[in-house]
């Protein structure tokens, strides 16, 4: 039963997703897909390779632990890890997982690129769209000046 809900629950989400990319109620809205899975290709990349570079400095030393009091280590395990950089990059921050040594300073940088890059997306996205709304409309026989 909690399987056949899950699966309703992933279509539900699925089909309101494919409502959002195709409604285009409003004229004057821009969205651009290819900006939307531009962003989406490079958060990914980021996320993948944060969880790699924790991967490679956990082989050298603890990298992740439990909290400040108890400083219990975390296992090196790439899902782990990966999760790990996922929640940082997003800001998301449960705090089940505590930096310390040098990943404290790339949690840091992955952090602030989670925070900076949609911004920046954002901004392009609302640059280009004004540009469209200020070009004028030409009709067909109109030639270039």
């Amino acid at each position: 039963m909690v399987n056949a809900l899950v699966v309703v629950t992933l279509i539900f989400i699925c089909i309101n997703l494919i409502y959002f990319f195709r409604n285009q109620t409003y004229r004057q809205s821009y969205f651009s897909t290819a900006l939307f899975f531009k962003l989406f290709i490079v958060m990914t990349s980021v996320l993948v390779g944060f969880g790699v570079l924790y991967y490679l400095l956990s082989l050298k030393d603890v990298v992740l632990i439990t909290s400040l009091s108890s400083r219990k280590p975390i296992a090196p395990d790439f899902l782990d890890l990966l999760y790990f950089s996922g929640e940082t990059l997003f800001s998301v921050g449960y705090g089940d997982m505590l930096p310390i040594g040098v990943t404290r300073l790339f949690a840091l940088l992955e952090s602030m690129i989670g925070i900076l890059l949609p911004t920046a997306y954002f901004m392009k996205a609302l640059d280009v769209s004004k540009n469209q709304q200020n070009q004028p409309i030409r009709s067909q026989g109109e030639d270039e000046e």
